[in-house]
Formats: structure tokens, C-alpha cells, sequence
């Protein structure tokens, strides 16, 4: 019954993306079950998850859901293509309702070939604010916003792409000591306004600093290249893939290529200009990044970077 939905649920909804729709004829029971369906499998899979590559990373979404529709279209759906989603599936964008339902259809059709992380705009404290909230209560409910809510609560927090490649939504926290810190956060869970947990949802890089100091959003904090340093060679990683800034051109560096912050949502808001990015992780950790223009501008992606992530290195 499971799958059917699922599949019901996924045909209706790439279908409506393809048509340039801006409503899905879904029922509220219909997706109460879905989100169910979905809460059960994230609290079954670890809070802290261990990927295989190939696999394709994309960041923020913010309910641009005809941009997400491009992204399963020139990255390939699944489960064709592996994919891990980095949160922020919600708020700003108009089809918040959309985006995460199809994501959540995935999740439910494919559990070991679909991911999604929990960014910090899946908290009933922030989306009660920036619209998905009243995106649920005008289109469907107040109580199928609480039944979200409480499935968000059990996402996990981070994934580890084979021992090397650490994805997460923020970045770092001074409080982060141990990987083994993350695999103990238990869920269901709220967002509190400080620690680990936090941090992981809300951080920033920041050029010029050392360790860490002060976020100007006035939550968590932002970290220099010596924290990235720190942390990649204490964990034995190679490289961190974080989402959570819009970034000019989908993708952007920091700490000499150590650090990469990845954007999917182009021409976030329709006031940025700016294009969507996603990563591709093949076999052998060589990770291509890629480009998607505003629909007005182009509808293809352009692989425009390539970094290899020595995947046995001594």
C-alpha cells in the first residue's frame, strides 16, 4: 500500500512539474500517510548517515519546486541516481508543500537511494514564521503543519560519504569534539537555540577569522579555515559539503578548497540572480560541480568543476 502511494504520489507530482502547475491535486490524508511512512524510515536510519558514492549532493530548496523538477531532470531521478539533499526544503519559495512531498515520496519509494538531511528551516520555530506554515494552514491544515513538524524532528543531522567527504547542513561547532557526538543526538528532537546540535544547522564559514567568533545572524557561530583544517584532520576526511548561504554561482569554496557550500534553489526568492549548484560524487570520489541557470536564462546544467578526493589516501 506503502509503495503504491508513493508511486501514486510521485507520477502526480512530476507530472504537475513538468506542466509548469503551481497547485498538486493531492489529498490530505494521502499525504498524512506518506509523512508517516517517511518519519518511520528516518528514525530507522542512523542519525549520523554512512553514504556510498556516486552519488548527488544539492543544497537549499526553499519550495522552488519547478527548480527541483530541473534538478531530477538533468541529474537524473531516482532511482536512477543516488541523491542527498542537505535541508532547507521549506519556507520562502511558494511549492514548499511540493518539494518536500516529493522528496518524502522518494525517501518512502527508495530509502537506501534517496537522503535528506535536516537544514534549519526544518523547525516549527523558524518555517512557523517564513511561510510554510501558512503555505499548510491556507492549503490544507494547521494539524498537517504539526504532523511535518514532528517528522522533521527525526531527519538526520549529517551524512559521511565513504570515511571522506563529512555533508551537513551549517558546518561546524566549537562543541563538536568527536564524530561520535553527532551519533548520540537522539530523535525525535527539537532545534535548541545553542550547542552541537544547533551549530550543525545554522554555522557559517567566514574568511579572515580564526577558530570561531560571533554569527551576525544572532544564532550559532561562524568558523576560519584553521576549524575546517582542524576538524578534516582529526576525522580523517577530505572535504566538507555544507549548504545554508546563497552563493553566486551555486557553489563556492572556502579554505582552500577544503570546505564547499553548495546552493540549489536559482534565482533564490526571484531577487538573487544567482544559479543553482549541485555536486556529483562518482566511485572514485572525483566530485563534479555543476550549474543550474534561472529558468529564464538556460535549462541546463553546466558541469563547470571538477576536484578528486583521493579516496585511499595514507
Amino acid at each position: 500500500m506503502t509503495e503504491d502511494l508513493a508511486d501514486s504520489i510521485i507520477r502526480r507530482l512530476k507530472d504537475l512539474g513538468y506542466k509548469g502547475q503551481t497547485k498538486a491535486v493531492l489529498k490530505e490524508r494521502e499525504i498524512r500517510k506518506l509523512i508517516l511512512q517517511a518519519r518511520q524510515i528516518f528514525l530507522s536510519q542512523p542519525v549520523l548517515l554512512e553514504l556510498s558514492a556516486p552519488i548527488n549532493v544539492c543544497g537549499d530548496i526553499h519550495g522552488q519546486f519547478e527548480d527541483l523538477i530541473r534538478i531530477f531532470h538533468y541529474g537524473g531521478f531516482p532511482p536512477k541516481k543516488s541523491y542527498l539533499f542537505l535541508g532547507d526544503f521549506v519556507d520562502r519559495g511558494s511549492q514548499g508543500l511540493e518539494s518536500v512531498v516529493l522528496m518524502l515520496a522518494y525517501k518512502v519509494k527508495y530509502p537506501e537511494k534517496f537522503f535528506m538531511l535536516r537544514g534549519n528551516h526544518e523547525s516549527w520555530a523558524i518555517n512557523r514564521i517564513y511561510g510554510f506554515f501558512d503555505e499548510c494552514k491556507s492549503r490544507y491544515s494547521q494539524k498537517l503543519w504539526k504532523i511535518f513538524s514532528e517528522c522533521f524532528e527525526c531527519l538526520p543531522l549529517a551524512a559521511i560519504v565513504d570515511d571522506k567527504i563529512f555533508c551537513v547542513h551549517g558546518g561546524l561547532s566549537p562543541d563538536l569534539t568527536s564524530i561520535e557526538q553527532i551519533k548520540r543526538i537522539m530523535r525525535p528532537t527539537k532545534v535548541p537555540d545553542s550547542g552541537l546540535l544547533c551549530d550543525l544547522l545554522w554555522s557559517d564559514p567566514q574568511p579572515g577569522i580564526d577558530g570561531f567568533d560571533f554569527n551576525d545572524r544572532g544564532v550559532s557561530y561562524v568558523f576560519g579555515k584553521d576549524a575546517v583544517e582542524k576538524f578534516l584532520e582529526e576525522n580523517d576526511f577530505e572535504l566538507i559539503i555544507r549548504a545554508h548561504q546563497v552563493v553566486e554561482n551555486g557553489y563556492e569554496f572556502f579554505a582552500e578548497r577544503k570546505l564547499v557550500t553548495v546552493f540549489s534553489a536559482p534565482n533564490y526568492c526571484g531577487e538573487f540572480d544567482n544559479n543553482g549548484g549541485m555536486v556529483s560524487i562518482d566511485e572514485s570520489l572525483l566530485c563534479s560541480f555543476h550549474i543550474l541557470k534561472p529558468m529564464e536564462k538556460d535549462q541546463t546544467y553546466l558541469k563547470i568543476k571538477e576536484k578528486y578526493i583521493e579516496k585511499n589516501k595514507n
